[in-house]
């Protein structure tokens, strides 16, 4: 048992497993406590592809005092069925990549913390068969393990895609939203998405929302949801005045 921990902590292989750590009491956490992290983003997101995946992404996201909490994070999903629109500018290099190793697609703690798992697990094995977990031999295992984990990474998560796909942010049946009152959490017009708050049952929600008509709805007023986009990321409201 000493002689794991030692190969687990040794200089080579002790930031993956603090990263380890740090994930599982993550996971952890938010398993027991659910609490949500608010926090205030401004995010312009527009990017396309002509590459050979034959993606185009078209994102547009200006949110102004919206709140996007520590569960969104975790679970930030972009399908490929979301990334098709107008093309504009090509995806970079390390948006392909992501959208390649399942990164995009899935909840992206999910995945990440699948690859860190993996780079985890292929250095300290590597290492300690090797006996270079104590030596600058060992960093070359580190390092050369990044490109097969993601591969790995690439396999494990696929099946997962269809799972994920069925479910909602918290792992729950879909609620059907539409016809439901809720408040915006920013100012939105045109194409411009915001945030929107929506109580079902007692639980606050917290969902991605357009304008449907375009004209402009003001943080803080009161919406009806009339919709959902076809890609399923978001939903059209309008102002609601009783």
């Amino acid at each position: 048992m000493k002689e794991l921990v030692d190969i687990a902590f040794s200089q080579v292989n002790i930031v993956l497993t603090i990263l380890m750590i740090l994930l599982i009491l993550y996971w952890l956490f938010t398993m027991i406590s659910g609490v949500d992290f608010d926090l205030d983003v401004d995010v312009d997101i527009d990017v396309d592809v002509d590459a050979d995946l034959d993606l185009d992404m078209d994102t547009d996201s200006n949110i102004e005092g919206g709140n996007l909490d520590f569960e969104d994070i975790a679970n930030t999903e972009v399908n490929k069925e979301d990334v098709v629109g107008k093309r504009r500018k090509p995806l970079k290099w390390w948006q392909i990549l992501l959208i390649y190793f399942n990164f995009v697609g899935l909840p992206f703690m999910f995945t990440f913390t699948c690859w860190i798992f993996i780079w985890w697990l292929c250095t300290t094995i590597s290492t300690s068969l090797t006996h270079s977990y104590n030596n600058d031999i060992g960093f070359i295992f580190f390092l050369g393990g990044i490109i097969p984990s993601l591969l790995i990474t690439k396999v494990f998560t696929t099946p997962f895609k269809s799972f994920f796909k069925n479910l909602n942010k918290d792992g729950d049946a879909p609620i059907d939203l539409i016809g439901r009152k809720g408040v915006i959490q920013s100012t939105i017009s045109e194409d411009k998405m915001g945030s929107a708050e929506v109580v079902v049952e007692g639980n606050p929600m917290s969902i991605y929302v357009k304008s449907l008509n375009g004209e402009q709805i003001n943080y803080n007023q009161e919406i009806l949801i009339i919709k959902r986009s076809g890609d399923k990321n978001f939903y059209y409201v309008q102002s609601y005045n009783d």
